[in-house]
């Protein structure tokens, strides 16, 4: 199948290109002012490989998956819509009041500790911009007071005469009973019709998160309707460009869910941080046909560092209420870890704290960019220390299509943090690369026992335009780490692999096991009915996505905890329906062993009862993957591969000598590069440093390690 796979970034533009069997990667600066326009760049370039223009490869395209980082940064810019929110009348105020950590969500350890300075975001929606109408439904979903529309008619007006250009429907309950979030709309509609100059869009909360929780549940429908226009220009110019050229397949969008879907059936708030989640994922499959069952992935870009877990050959680890920048919504997300930490963070001096040296998380982007790409930029940041230290070849730069200055990394490194500090330009440079490896591996060490592991158990996959530079400060314990060929594109890799997916969820609490007596439910009709709704809903997606429901497979997942307990598990359910007591007495069995497994055999409780709060369906469509070759071992002496030398800066030795440098891509498999060395390919480079070793293995993967002494 020819595919491609793209993910934008916030420094570069990664392309994944796979046409007639064979598969290549590109990169491309970013370019914030307009992402069609690198979009369509990194396309152009991928085509060029082949001979083609880019109307000549489009047509011969079978999918273009996509994941960006579009949401988040619209969100941090602010640059949304004046949005009125509809609640039911006497909840007005709920999301401004908001939970007592809405104070500290979305903020950094450094600015949590500082509690003199501590306050909530300003509100998306300010309060004037908030209306409660008539209205009630109880917990059951059974309307207790009848929706007063001539209330709702007042409201809405008042709301356009403030200057409301989209409403926000969430009402009490509205996802157990949609009827009065439903007519609200319709009463909208009504005043203002889709076919007026000023058509102003409608979001029902119930719709965006079927869901428990109001406060979440609001926040997410919020963020739906303060990003969806921004998000629907930049993709609408890509999805025309695309026609214009050719192409007539799907666009799908990765979704912070594991999922993927049809651009145009995908809401905001789902696509936040599904970069990383493809990566994640990407990470998975390679793991699996790789016999690894533990794996650190991270990828270190050009802004972020982000680090996710393969656990037991398995990434069902969520965020059942993540936070969106300061926001925390009920959308259910993959987990996975960002720390502003990549080669364009911006190193400056903390003078409250001494002069202390800190790096991040304020990145340098793609315009201006690092000091050393001469475009204006004159902080220094962790790729001009990298120029400076001689890691980076400043005439190898992209593969030689990005010369960088590096008297311009010298200049910055020394007037901001070598000259204050009273160190050597390179003294100063190497603070800055411990700093960023320290704040990298913490944020390793962080994540892997959080889960209740051991950073030695685990194999770290290394990923990014960065990653290759670094990886050997921030591998730490675990003892190795693998590099592919595919690294600096890791991301975009992994929507590759990822499979067409629709997640679905909803709340609905059963009973399967009674407290005391642990007599198992015989009251199938409900779970049945709830895993029904799901599956016809999935199939109705699938179809608009030109989808045979046919091919899908459905995997159900079930929120359950036990009796006395506040928090929820999230397992995997044996069976999709109910018709026996082993049915239930399966599904039983399934939480009680994953509950053991991750937190301890000791704390599962069947005698308080086992109960349902959410029901999550995956409609599963396999997509071909390309797989890892095998090839011959071809001896360990690299001297085909070896390019020359250059002086680099080694910390152990506080001093520069030269270093052998070698072309990554002219190493073969079984070759042995023993450091001080340093590999360098068209997108990274690999630093190794005395006492480790490069090895390229059967698979043609870069293995870093330990030299055996």
């Amino acid at each position: 199948m020819n595919s491609i796979d793209i993910d934008v970034g916030g420094t570069f533009t990664d392309l994944v290109l796979n046409f007639n069997g064979r598969a290549l990667i590109k990169k491309a600066p970013t370019t914030p002012y307009d992402l069609s326009v690198c979009f369509s760049r990194v396309i152009e370039e991928g085509a060029s490989e082949f001979g083609l223009q880019i109307d000549e490869l489009l047509p011969a395209i079978d999918i273009i998956r996509y994941s960006t980082t579009i949401a988040m940064n619209r969100l941090i810019e602010r640059k949304g819509p004046r949005l009125g929110l509809i609640t039911t009348e006497g909840h007005e105020d709920v999301v401004l009041i908001g939970r007592g950590a809405q104070w500290i969500d979305g903020t950094r350890v450094a600015e949590r500790r500082n509690l003199a300075i501590q306050k909530k975001p300003d509100p998306l929606i300010p309060r004037d911009l908030i209306v409660g109408v008539k209205e009630r439904v109880d917990s059951r979903g059974i309307v207790i007071r009848p929706l007063d529309e001539n209330s709702v008619r007042e409201k809405v007006r008042y709301l356009v005469s403030r200057g409301a250009r989209g409403f926000v429907v969430s009402l009490l309950w509205g996802f157990l009973n949609p009827v009065n979030e439903r007519r609200v709309k319709e009463i909208i509609r009504d005043e203002y019709k889709e076919f007026h100059i000023g058509y102003m869009p409608v979001v029902l909360a119930g719709q965006v998160v079927g869901k428990l929780g109001e406060y979440e549940r609001t926040l997410a429908a919020i963020l739906d309707a303060y990003l969806q226009r921004s998000m629907q220009i930049e993709l609408s110019a890509m999805w025309d460009k695309l026609r214009e050229r050719g192409y007539k397949k799907p666009l799908l969008m990765i979704q912070s869910s594991g999922g993927i879907a049809e651009v145009f059936r995908t809401s905001a708030s789902r696509t936040f941080n599904s970069g990383p989640v493809s990566g994640l994922m990407g990470a998975h499959h390679v793991a699996k046909s790789l016999g690894y069952q533990n794996v650190v992935m991270t990828d270190m870009g050009g802004t972020s560092f982000d680090v996710g877990l393969v656990v037991k050959d398995s990434v069902r680890s969520y965020d059942f209420r993540p936070i969106i920048d300061r926001w925390m919504v009920g959308i259910t997300m993959v987990k996975t870890l960002s720390i502003g930490a990549g080669g364009g963070s911006i190193a400056s001096l903390n003078r409250l704290l001494q002069n202390r040296v800190q790096v991040g998380p304020r990145s340098a982007g793609s315009m201006p960019g690092p000091a050393c790409f001469n475009l204006g930029g004159t902080e220094p940041t962790v790729t001009d220390a990298d120029v400076v230290l001689g890691y980076i070849n400043p005439d190898y730069y992209f593969g030689g299509k990005m010369r960088l200055d590096k008297n311009r990394a010298i200049q910055a490194v020394r007037e901001k943090i070598a000259k204050p500090l009273g160190v050597s330009v390179e003294e100063g440079a190497a603070i800055i690369r411990k700093i960023v490896n320290g704040n990298m591996s913490s944020a390793i060490v962080k994540e892997v026992h959080l889960r209740g592991h051991s950073p030695e158990d685990f194999i770290l996959f290394v990923g990014g335009g960065a990653g290759a530079t670094h990886a050997e400060g921030f591998k730490g314990d675990i003892r190795k780490a693998v590099m592919f060929p595919f690294s600096p594109v890791f991301c975009a890799f992994g929507s590759s692999t990822m499979d067409i997916m629709h997640v679905y969820e909803a709340s609905k609490k059963l009973t399967l096991m009674t407290p005391g007596d642990q007599q198992l439910t015989h009251e199938y009709a409900d779970y049945n009915a709830a895993v029904e709704s799901l599956v016809e809903q999935a199939r109705k997606d699938l179809v608009a996505d030109g989808v045979d429901p046919k091919k899908a497979a459905f995997v159900l997942e079930l929120d359950m905890l036990y009796g006395g307990q506040f928090h929820v598990k999230r397992a995997l359910s044996p069976r999709l329906s109910l018709s026996s007591t082993e049915d239930v007495r399966a599904i039983c069995d399934a939480f009680n062993k994953e509950f053991s497994e991750a937190f301890s055999p000791f704390v599962v409780n069947p005698e308080g009862g086992i109960f349902i709060e959410s029901f999550i369906l995956k409609a599963i469509v396999t997509t071909p993957k390309v797989e890892l070759p095998t090839m011959a071992l071809e001896g360990k002496d690299p001297s085909a591969a070896r390019k020359g030398e250059r002086p680099a800066y080694w910390p152990e030795e506080k001093a520069f000598r030269p270093t052998p440098t070698f072309a990554y891509e002219s190493l073969r498999p079984g070759n042995v590069v023993e450091g001080p060395v340093i590999v360098e390919g068209q997108y990274t480079t690999m630093v190794v440093p005395p006492r480790m070793r490069f090895s390229i293995d059967e698979r043609g993967l870069g293995i870093l390690e330990t030299s055996p002494v």
